[in-house]
Parts: C-alpha cells; sequence; structure tokens
C-alpha cells in the first residue's frame, strides 16, 4: 500500500457527517491542499478521552440472534479502530461522526463501578450474566489509565454475579488474579477476537489491537488456568479473511479455545461508507471484488438488518462461509461447548442487608 493520503494506524479514513446533524462541519479543499503542500495536519491524529456520568451503564439487550441479555460498556468510542466494527453507528447519538471520531473521542463513564453496584444491588435484580463489550471494547487502550473494566470485576466477585468478558486485547491478562477468581465460582466466561493470523491484513482491519501471536498467547494463559475461553472468528469478511477459517479454528482449539462463532460481515450505516473509503485506500486492487462478495451475502446490499439472517448471509459465498465453519467444529472442536454460567450465587439485595448489622 502507498497511498500517501492513508491515515496510519487508524481504521477509517474520514469523520462522515452524523446523520441527526442538520449543519456539519465541511473542510475546504483548498485548505486541504494548502495543508498538504505545507506539510501541515488538518486534524489532530491523537486521542481524546472524554468524562461522562450516565445515569445507568447495564443494557438490556431485545436481538434475537445477538447471545446475551444484558451488556455494559465502559468505553464509548473504541481507539482500536477495527474498520468493520458495528458499534461505530452508536458514537452518533452522542453526537460524533462513525468515523475517525469513534477512534479519537473516546467517552470514559467514570462512574460505571458504582452505576454497576447500584444495579446488582436492586431487590428486583436476577442475576443474569451480564457481558462486559457487548459494544465496545473494555480492554482497549483507555483501560490503562482509567481502569474501570478491573473496578467492574471487583464488583461482579464481590456479589458473585456471572460476567462475560469480550474482548481483542491481551491487557486482560493484567486482570488475571481477579479472573481466575470468579472463574472458581463458574462466574466467568471470555470471548477473544480472533479475525486473521496474517498480521499484515490485521494491522490495516484492526490498527491498534494486539497482534495475532499475542492474542493466540491469550487464549492459551486463560486456558491454562481453567478459564472457559470462546474464540470469536469474526466478522468474516469474504476475499480477505474467509479463507483463514480452518487455520484460525485450528490455531484456537490448539490454544486452548474450547469453542467458537462466527459472523458474516454487514456493514450496517454509515459503516457502508466508512469501509468503502477505507478498502479503496488500503487494499485498491482487492475492493471491487470484496464489496461485491460482501453484497452477494446481503441480497446485492452491503447490508442486510433482517433478525436471523443478517449475521449468517445468504448465497453461495455465505454458505461457502457456513459450511467451513461446520467443517471446522467438526475438525477442532468436537464433544466441545462453553459453559453456562453460575446464576445461583449473587449476593443481592438481601445480603448486602444482612452485611449491615
Amino acid at each position: 500500500m502507498n497511498n500517501k493520503s492513508y491515515l496510519k494506524g487508524r481504521g477509517a479514513q474520514e469523520n462522515p457527517s452524523n446523520r441527526f446533524f442538520k449543519l456539519q462541519h465541511e473542510t475546504l479543499n483548498e485548505f486541504l491542499e494548502y495543508c498538504s503542500k505545507n506539510g501541515e495536519a488538518v486534524r489532530s491524529s491523537k486521542t481524546r478521552y472524554i468524562p461522562v456520568f450516565p445515569k445507568t451503564v447495564v443494557n438490556a439487550v431485545n436481538s434475537p440472534d445477538v447471545p446475551m441479555n444484558y451488556s455494559m460498556n465502559p468505553y464509548q468510542g473504541c481507539e482500536h479502530g477495527c474498520i468493520y466494527c458495528y458499534a461505530r453507528n452508536t458514537h452518533e447519538f452522542w453526537g460524533y461522526s462513525a468515523g475517525l471520531d469513534f477512534e479519537q473521542q473516546i467517552l470514559v463513564k467514570e462512574n460505571a463501578p458504582l452505576l454497576l453496584e447500584k444495579k446488582l444491588r436492586q431487590k428486583s435484580w436476577k442475576a443474569e450474566t451480564i457481558v462486559l463489550s457487548g459494544n465496545t471494547d473494555c480492554y482497549q487502550p483507555a483501560e490503562q489509565r482509567f481502569k474501570l473494566t478491573r473496578a467492574c470485576l471487583e464488583i461482579f466477585l464481590k456479589y458473585r454475579h456471572p460476567v462475560g468478558v469480550i474482548t481483542k486485547n491481551a491487557l486482560i491478562l493484567r486482570d488475571l488474579d481477579l479472573i481466575e477468581e470468579l472463574s472458581q465460582y463458574n462466574l466467568i466466561g471470555v470471548h477473544i477476537s480472533l479475525t486473521s493470523l496474517n498480521e499484515g491484513t490485521r494491522r490495516i482491519l484492526e490498527p491498534r489491537t494486539a497482534s495475532i501471536k499475542k492474542r493466540l498467547e491469550t487464549i492459551r494463559k486463560l486456558s491454562e488456568k481453567n478459564i472457559p475461553v470462546n474464540a470469536m472468528l469474526a466478522p468474516i469478511i469474504p476475499g480477505i479473511n474467509s479463507h483463514e477459517i480452518l487455520d484460525l479454528a485450528r490455531q484456537a482449539s490448539e490454544n486452548g479455545a474450547i469453542s467458537f462463532a462466527l459472523t458474516i460481515v454487514r456493514l450496517n450505516g454509515a459503516i457502508g461508507q466508512i469501509f468503502t473509503d477505507w478498502i479503496r485506500k488500503a487494499m485498491p486492487g482487492k475492493a471491487d471484488k470484496v464489496l461485491n462478495q460482501i453484497a452477494s451475502c446481503h441480497g446485492g446490499k452491503l447490508n442486510d438488518s433482517r433478525f436471523g439472517v443478517r449475521a449468517t448471509g445468504e448465497g453461495q459465498i455465505a454458505k461457502q462461509i457456513r459450511d467451513m465453519g461446520e467443517l471446522a467444529k467438526n475438525l477442532y472442536f468436537k464433544n466441545k461447548a462453553f459453559p453456562s454460567l453460575n446464576k445461583t450465587m449473587h449476593r443481592g439485595f438481601k445480603d448486602a442487608q444482612l452485611r449491615l448489622f
């Protein structure tokens, strides 16, 4: 890739308009040309951390094809910069763009641990697995500084409450002490995203994530401690990583994962524009092929929002991907299954009241 206009270290290459705003800021072409000639940056590439204080942090998930009932996200926006990320669209609800803003304007929910504890103490709350990172990665770089995820894990342990963690960052190993203790009570399951075994692909597809080597090491180290790990081979993007399904599943299994799941990419909302702009700059030689193959999985469009088929796709290419997934399960994950977490130990309202005496 020799594109001089390509922003290295970022996924999105543009900041498209927020669909909720009638007025937009536009950068004049003349100004862009002036900056280019004089070696000046049009905008800072630095990440900005913005404290926010929401009223709630645990969200009900009502989608019939998402295998979780509740999620929570200590951070909104994600510096990992994965170009395909479905969560990009949610940044528009906060007044930002789904493009570069999603990677650079990170909202930090500093009261997340307090809100979580409040939720778990509610008299009406019945224990259900709450998934950290249902939207944005709880172990993204911001976590090194703010440690909100660790604080939340301490609360899950305190109240003996089940928790799932989704991440593609080896930073999760920092909290191995808490994760081990939660696992002793069967209160935690970890899902590690593994999208490609090719570092060149990983660097442009997911620019600020942990390397493939570190992710496989993370799966192995967690598994060695008898912590259940599911490998998330998602999304599968035809023409980019679809040929890696068997190798990804094999590597995940050999490093100790006990299950895996895969989904086909769908480019909903602003992500279609962002991904198209990115691939024409990052992979110009194969851009049309990849975009056409993605569209062939979704009825000729880059996205299909119908429940039940949006993550599995339709058509011949989608079928080939699903068949490859079934073959991978038979080869590397036969007679293995991710366990259900323990919901019977929750120390809720009554226990909190008793501990006052």
